[in-house]
């Protein structure tokens, strides 16, 4: 069962990479785009991810993952419930998220750094 203390440290370590609150909810951002995004209450992460793959992940794992609300569906972004996560896996989620807004480069040396992942 991940909690937000499983990745709050993960979001601030990833180059470029800070966090924000907006409205009382935690975002991490890379510039201004915001790859990852928790519910005030915690219990939900909102996390970058390929729209072309969202249809798939949602239906693999319905009790784990939602897709967005109908007016951001044309987003990159997908929902999940996080008591439902592995800690691993979610930090495997907001690596993934992180690496959809960073530069190639800045990914490629995470890599190099983190052979074995986000641990």
């Amino acid at each position: 069962m991940a909690v937000l203390d499983d990745v709050r440290a993960l979001g601030t370590e990833l180059e470029r990479s800070y966090p924000v609150y907006v409205r009382g909810r935690l975002k991490f951002r890379v510039g201004q785009i915001v790859y990852v995004a928790f519910s005030a209450d915690e219990t939900v992460m909102e996390f970058a991810f390929p729209k072309e793959e969202r249809a798939a992940l949602v239906a693999g794992e319905p009790e784990k993952f939602r897709p967005p609300a109908q007016s951001d569906m044309r987003f990159n972004w997908v929902h999940a419930v996080l008591a439902a996560l592995e800690p691993a896996e979610a930090r495997e989620f907001v690596v993934d998220a992180w690496r959809m807004v960073v530069p190639q480069k800045v990914s490629r040396a995470y890599d190099l750094a983190h052979p074995g992942g986000p641990g």
